[in-house]
This record gives C-alpha cells, structure tokens and sequence, in this order.
C-alpha cells in the first residue's frame, strides 16, 4: 500500500493520497483545489487516480474534487447521507453507511459518522494483503488529534438555525461509535492545529483510537450527554465569512478551474481607477513595511499562512480585487485563493515604487510601544480596541479595551470613535494592522498601532482583566 500525507499549512487543510502498488491504482480524499499536487504524486509513482472521495460537504475550504475527476476521468464517491438537504448536486456516486469500494487490494469501508455535518462520513481502510483487519480511518472533520468536528458551523456560518444543538447531540452518539473501534486504528484527520473547525487541535498529524480515547475531551462525558454538548458548544472561535459560501459552492454544479492562474500586471492608471471605484488593493507586503509606507486605501493582508483566511473575511466573491504582490510570491498566493474560491483577481502592482514615482504620497501606520499604551488608556479621548477573538478577549485584556473581533470590524464601524485617537491591537500584531488598514480605508484618522500587542504586554508583566 501506498500512502501519502498531503498538508496546506495555510488553511491547516489535510488531503491523502492512497495507492494499491500492485494494481497500479490510487485514490485521493477530500483534495484541495490546486490539484496538480496529486497529479504529480501520481506521475512520480505510476499510479492511475480512480477515486476521488470527500468525507462532507466542506465549509473551509473549495473541495477540489470536481477539478481532479475531470482531468483523470476518476470517479466521484460522496456522501449520499444526511437527507435530502444535503446532496450534492451533481453527478457522483452515492455512499451510505456500510458501504464499501475497492482500490485494487484495498477496501474503504463507509461509515456515516453525522454531528459535524448531517451527511459526514469517514473511511476505514483495510490492507487485504497486509491483514484482514482495519487499520486506518480518515475521519475529516469528525474526529481532530485531541478534538472533534464543531457543529456549529452550519447555524453561525451558514445560518441554517437550529442546528447546533442538533448535531451536538448526534456528534455524542457518533462518538460513542468510534469509541468502540479496535485501539490501533489510525486516525487520519481532515484538519490540525490553526483550523477554524474546531478549538483545540492539535499539531501532530495522525493519531490512533486508544490513544484519542485516554487524551481526547470528547470521550471524558461517557456518561453524561448534557454536559458533552454544553462543553463542544462553548468557546468556540468566530467562523469566517466565507465559510457561508463555501458550503454552497462545494455542494452546487460550479465552473473548474483546472491549473494555477497566471495574474496580470496592471497599468498603475487602472489600480487607481479601480480603487476610486471601490475596488480593493490587498498589500500583501510584512506588515512593517505596509507600516513604513503604503499606497492609501489599500488593505494589509500578509502572504503568511493566514492570507486566504483573512481574504476570505474582507473580500466579496463575484467581485474583482488587486494584490500588491512581488512576482515572486505570486504562484504561493493565487493558490491559497483559490483554495477558498477566490479568482477573480483583475491583477497586481509589484511594488508601491511607480506609484511614487508617478508623485503619489504613500501612507504610513503610526506604531507605538507598551509605555505609550499606558499613558494613553483611561484617557478621555483615547479609545483602546482589543481586536483579538471573543475567547482571546475573554482570557486577559487591558483594562477599559473595548473588544471588536477584527474579521467582523468592517460591519462594526459603529464601535469605534471618530473622534479622538485610538489604538488598536490584538496578540502578535498582525491583526492590528489588518484593521488599522480596514479604519483608514473607512476614512478613519488618528489611529495608532501597539505593535507588541497582547503578546509584549505580558512579556512585560503588565496587568490584564478577564
């Protein structure tokens, strides 16, 4: 048997490519969009790609599914679970629970696995010629190495109501149906550590049933129901917005997009007119260099491994965007795009250089220390904002901060003054200046930035109120 582990740091996203060696066949489960990854994991090792399989319908991330069966000619194989809600629509073949498909010598056995998702399934593997027992489960995002799927996603982030008390109670049957498996099966998740699909994953790749079984919360309530959904409800972080259209996008009949886009460099004339016309220029430079001078309007989203989750809360699909980007990070960035769905991009600027050469004046962030913050709070016309998410909030802040979660500041304006100065952070300093970038866009003046942020406040030993 052949198996490999495919990673996408940026969105914590797990794929997995699993090959019969001696039939020369393979299969790849919930791939993301940029496909050409498989493609060459198949050419390298003589496989044929017969299978594509999906664990759910995501919300995360835009499935590449549809894009690899039409450029191998493999089959789809997707959850035909969960009602009539939640079927895809478009042509595949249908699994139910007990299912079972056979990649030459190995057998996927389909287990309806609901409470994440009403439709999620997961995949335990046989190696028939290794042994007649089990020895793997992919699980996507059902079970997490030391969490579990969230079920709250379809109510927050797709707004269906009623939802996630619902599937938290069928996530605590699941549950228990995985707890019975055989100790030594490996689990293979969908997602790791920095996932917005649950709130407490861990970092290493793979774990097994016994061990999930004596570190996992989830199985710490064998007896008690109420108190499981309570704790799996609670504290969780805020989904982004695109979450809402990727679950539309990866159940719909959508147009593919089956290769890399190549971007195209735009006249510095036409970024202007665009951003007079609303259009957003996303500077994708390190935010000391967006601090140290930047084109005025535009937005600051680094190309770090946050930069799709961040684009995904501030752009608008169906509409054109800009990236101010080096030729040299384009390749990285339109495939993080694209992996939520994001390819309407009318071009790039490399550099602010010609905008400055053409007698442009670049706008700067004005940054200040820990001791300056602490002049400033309590202050009559100082307002501090704490753009961290509700639980950061929620566990230390300084004292008087009034709490605006940066993914939600644009249609929370209202919470910030107009008057006066304000300051703005979060833990490390990123999403201060993300939102600096959203208020000045907005018209916003006076605004300063606490580089340090959360982070150098309590490496000072500064107080915090929670």
């Amino acid at each position: 048997m052949f198996f490999q582990h495919v990673y996408d740091r940026s969105l914590a996203q797990a794929s997995y490519v699993i090959g019969c060696q001696k039939a020369g066949l393979a299969a790849v489960i919930d791939p993301k969009r940029d496909v050409d990854t498989y493609l060459e994991v198949a050419r390298q090792n003589g496989f044929r790609i017969t299978h594509v399989m999906e664990t759910h319908i995501h919300a995360d991330f835009l499935s590449g599914a549809r894009e690899l069966a039409a450029l191998t000619g493999a089959a789809l194989y997707l959850s035909d679970e969960g009602g009539p809600d939640w079927e895809y629509e478009f042509e595949h073949v249908g699994l139910r629970d007990g299912d079972t498909l056979n990649v030459g010598n190995i057998t996927f056995e389909v287990l309806h696995t609901p409470g994440h998702t009403p439709e999620s399934i997961s995949f335990l593997l046989t190696d028939n010629p290794a042994s007649p027992e089990p020895v793997m489960l992919f699980t996507g995002d059902f079970v997490f190495v030391g969490d579990i799927g969230r079920p709250d996603l379809l109510e927050k982030a797709a707004g269906i109501k009623g939802t996630q008390e619902a599937g938290a109670h069928t996530m605590y049957r699941s549950i228990a149906r995985f707890a019975a498996l055989p100790d030594h099966i490996q689990v293979w998740p969908g997602h790791g550590a920095g996932s917005a699909c649950g709130k407490a994953l861990g970092a290493v790749p793979s774990s097994t049933v016994g061990y999930e079984k004596i570190r996992n919360w989830a199985f710490r309530f064998p007896q008690d129901e109420a108190g499981f959904v309570s704790y799996l409800l609670e504290d969780q972080p805020e989904p982004p917005r695109y979450f809402a259209m990727m679950k539309r996008l990866n159940k719909v009949d959508r147009p593919l997009l089956t290769a890399v886009p190549a971007l195209r460099r735009l006249p510095l004339a036409e970024v202007e007119a665009a951003m007079a016309a609303g259009m957003v220029l996303i500077d994708t430079r390190p935010k000391a260099e967006f601090a140290k001078g930047h084109i005025p309007g535009s937005l600051n989203i680094q190309g770090n491994n946050a930069f799709a989750t961040w684009a995904g809360w501030y752009l608008d699909y169906g509409k054109p965007f800009m990236l101010l980007a080096d030729e040299s990070t384009h390749d990285d960035l339109t495939r993080k795009l694209m992996r939520i769905g994001l390819d309407d991009i009318l071009g790039y600027l490399p550099s602010p250089s010609e905008y400055v050469a053409n007698g442009g004046r670049l706008a700067t962030v004005e940054v200040i220390d820990a001791d300056q913050v602490r002049q400033l709070v309590g202050q009559p016309d100082v307002q501090v904002v704490d753009l961290r998410g509700t639980t950061e909030y929620k566990s230390g802040h300084i004292a008087g901060a009034d709490h605006v979660f940066v993914g939600t500041l644009p249609r929370h304006l209202d919470r910030v003054r107009r008057d006066g100065r304000v300051v703005l952070l979060c833990q490390g300093g990123d999403r201060a200046t993300i939102g600096h970038s959203l208020l000045a866009r907005a018209g916003y003046q006076n605004l300063l930035n606490y580089a340090g942020s959360m982070n150098d406040w309590l490496g000072k030993g500064f107080p915090v109120v929670s």
